[in-house]
């Protein structure tokens, strides 16, 4: 089914109470705050209203929901609204990649449908194969219940209203300084799936920094909000308020040396503070689309000149946009993991493991590495060596840093010739180095000549294209498949010696390598 995104946003004068703005009345004859883009989805009769998502090479999914909320009647647009002029639904006009594949990365909804019998008769409601499914598949319904109550809560802590009525007051001081002291912008951003994005956007184009023409898109953790998250690293180098833990004694207000100077756009996730909606992976992605479009259509960045940067669990929204929007200058990953189920099945009994794989992969599929493997740009991943939140042992134990397996994963795709068995052996025991001493032990063990790897790289780029994955180290010797895989692997990740909720300094916010 043909369809198109759309979004609209409201900026929010310095003067209107921070915590929320006031509902704009539907019955006023003043011009109404939405600014719209695109046009409403084809809509049948007999059937939910639907927005058809395309991901990979046109593969389409359903989200159930009705991207035509704060139109007029029918789904017509307002006078004044301009088409968008989408290629593919709630992908902004962009194409993406055929090389990424059919696979789709987005959540379908549960199959429910409408249908309209008669004018006048009252709304029907068929659950298709709802017999079936209880008689046939009771797990699937066990899965549903377990992700919409419990899991949900457990993956995004920060959508709970107990601890956002705790942070109320850290996040108000913090909303108050960015737009007292970096004069920022708060707008709010209506997704295609009709939830309000709550965003803030410092911009320093005016300023004689270079960097200010950059912009930095951040994705907040799962108790993370901009108001104190981690958009102060490449804002400022200054942290307004150390990014919240479920710890109250370890907020604390933090202050760096260094000036990053980015323009940077922040923003919440779904029913996180200022945003609405529930946090849902097929939501989080929505949610992330329009604050793309938002950054390029409103804000007038180019996708080549705009950096995701994420922290945790903001992985699977910065890895979504970077294999949606291809073009997008780089992607720096903070304390990030591959999979979530090796997390899940960590807090979970031993007896729930079949039901939390299933529900995991069901409703809560946070699948990073695979959508960080369809992006072709610079990478820079950094681990924290004493995280407890994405180790599945013990803090101590580096190895069991879930950032080592999206690391392996990343390169393996991208260099598999190099990442056959010895290389992959030395990049593990690399790994296993804890501090920057034992790193460059192993490092000078096997001799590694930075020149001589560079010179193999460009050749090969040269003569066959930057398009991954490459077969470069196919007819080399072990020897040298050795030196190019600890190279490549100390120029994708860094090491910060902290642990998972230390905020991350300016000088440790650095662009990813690239040849």
């Amino acid at each position: 089914m043909p369809g198109h995104c759309f979004y609209c946003w409201r900026e929010w004068p310095a003067s209107e109470a921070l915590a929320a703005g006031p509902t704009p009345s539907t019955g006023s004859s003043s011009p109404s705050w939405r600014q719209h883009i695109g046009t409403s989805p084809q809509r049948t009769r007999g059937s939910l209203p639907t927005t058809t998502l395309t991901s990979g090479a046109g593969q389409s999914t359903s989200t159930g929901k009705n991207p035509a909320a704060g139109r007029g009647p029918g789904g017509a647009l307002p006078a004044g609204a301009w088409p968008c002029s989408a290629q593919s639904p709630c992908t902004g006009g962009r194409q993406t990649p055929s090389s990424t594949g059919s696979r789709s990365c987005l959540v379908r909804s549960p199959a429910v449908a409408l249908s309209w019998p008669s004018p006048g008769a009252p709304w029907l409601f068929h659950f298709e194969g709802a017999a079936a499914c209880i008689c046939e598949q009771p797990a699937s319904w066990s899965c549903y219940l377990v992700a919409h109550t419990l899991g949900r809560r457990m993956l995004y802590p920060g959508s709970v209203y107990l601890l956002q009525k705790a942070l109320m007051p850290v996040l108000l001081q913090g909303q108050a300084r960015l737009v007292e002291e970096c004069n920022g912008r708060r707008a709010k951003l209506l997704a295609c799936d009709g939830n309000e994005i709550d965003t803030m956007f410092v911009d320093r184009r005016g300023t004689a920094e270079p960097q200010g023409q950059k912009l930095v898109i951040c994705c907040e953790g799962n108790a993370g909000f901009y108001e104190v998250g981690c958009v102060s690293t490449p804002l400022e180098g200054r942290s307004l308020a150390q990014p919240p833990s479920l710890c109250p004694s370890e907020w604390s207000v933090s202050i760096f040396l260094r000036e990053a100077g980015y323009s940077v756009l922040g923003w919440n996730h779904p029913g996180f503070a200022g945003s609405t909606g529930v946090p849902f992976p097929q939501n989080e992605a929505n949610a992330m689309d329009v604050v793309v479009q938002f950054a390029i259509h409103r804000l007038g960045f180019q996708p080549q000149d705009i950096i995701i940067y994420a922290w945790s669990i903001g992985g699977f929204t910065a890895t979504w946009a970077a294999m949606s929007y291809p073009d997008i200058s780089a992607v720096i990953l903070d304390a990030s993991f591959d999979d979530l189920v090796p997390l899940a099945l960590k807090v979970m009994p031993d007896s729930w493991r079949g039901l939390v794989t299933r529900t995991v992969r069901q409703h809560l599929n946070l699948n990073n590495a695979e959508q960080l493997c369809r992006y072709q740009g610079p990478v820079l991943l950094i681990r924290r060596t004493k995280d407890e939140i994405i180790t599945t042992t013990v803090p101590e134990d580096v190895m069991s840093n879930r950032g080592n397996d999206l690391l392996l994963k990343l390169l393996q795709h991208r260099y598999p010739r190099v990442m056959a068995e010895e290389g992959l052996r030395v990049v593990r025991q690399w790994l296993e180095a804890s501090s920057q001493l034992e790193e460059a032990s192993i490092y000078s063990r096997w001799e590694v000549e930075e020149d001589w790897c560079l010179s193999v790289l460009r050749s090969y780029q040269a003569e066959h294209g930057p398009e991954f994955p490459w077969s470069v180290g196919e007819d080399m010797s072990a020897d040298g498949r050795r030196q190019l895989a600890l190279f490549l692997a100390q120029k994708h990740l860094h090491n910060f010696e902290a642990t998972h909720c230390t905020p991350l300094p300016a000088p440790n916010f650095q662009m990813p390598w690239h040849l």
